[in-house]
């Protein structure tokens, strides 16, 4: 997974045997990375073509439920997002998750894809 910031692109390997390798995992990876690379401060827009990141992280999402992280797929990167969204929640800052069409053909998508394939295949990407 790559993602964009002041020029750089920064890379991370997810999906390692012992904690996980569901589809979600370096959709949720790419989604903390994203919130961390935002001031906490600032408002964030977060497009994303994944409605099951969306659907992982509205469980966390305001009032009610007996939600549990236990059992979880991919718990510890989900954990990690949702500590970042508290301290921006905490701090006054409004973050917006946006569901984006992803098909072939379009643009950005195809964009993204390319940057995903070079991202797999470097091997010195930290994990």
């Amino acid at each position: 997974m790559n993602l964009r910031k002041q020029r750089k692109w920064q890379q991370r390997k997810v999906g390692r045997d012992e904690e996980g390798s569901s589809s979600n995992r370096s959709e949720l990876a790419a989604f903390v990375l994203a919130l961390r690379g935002t001031p906490v401060t600032k408002p964030m827009l977060y497009l994303c073509d994944n409605q099951a990141l969306l659907k992982a992280v509205k469980r966390w999402v305001g009032e009610g439920g007996k939600a549990t992280i236990v059992g979880a797929p991919d718990a510890d990167i989900l954990l990690e997002a949702i500590e970042e969204l508290r301290k921006r929640t905490t701090a006054g800052a409004v973050t917006f998750l946006v569901k984006v069409k992803a098909h072939r053909g379009e643009p950005a998508n195809e964009e993204a894809n390319i940057h995903a394939d070079k991202a797999i295949s470097g091997k010195d990407v930290p994990t």
